[in-house]
């Protein structure tokens, strides 16, 4: 009945991804699941006190015990607020380029 789990821990980049499909005992937490892996050695960055985890898109604490086929995730943090990255786009949409100003005045 104690038979081992099997899970995936990932990370990714914008042009580099790292995935480590581990074998765990029952009982093992998504934050030791990121220590098993040695994602964090393969790439820095990795801070468990700065990153996110998250099990198939939701946030888990690194406390959380995990399942059968789990697959931990590590989130990056932000570079930029999503709110504020649309406002500036609809600001940018607000301002019409010089190449359009200019057929339209044809």
């Amino acid at each position: 009945m104690n038979e081992p789990i099997m899970i995936e821990v990932i990370y990714a980049l914008p042009h580099e991804q790292v995935l480590q499909k581990l074998t765990v005992p029952i009982g093992t937490t998504a934050g030791q699941a990121v220590e098993l892996s040695g994602i964090k050695e393969v790439l820095s960055g990795v801070d468990l006190s700065h990153n996110h985890l998250g099990i198939f898109g939701k946030l888990v604490r690194p406390e959380m015990v995990l399942r059968n086929r789990d697959r931990v995730e590590i989130y990056r943090p932000l570079a930029i607020d999503p709110k504020e990255a649309r406002r500036r786009r609809a600001q940018e949409a607000k301002i019409p380029s010089k190449k359009s100003t200019e057929t339209t005045q044809r």
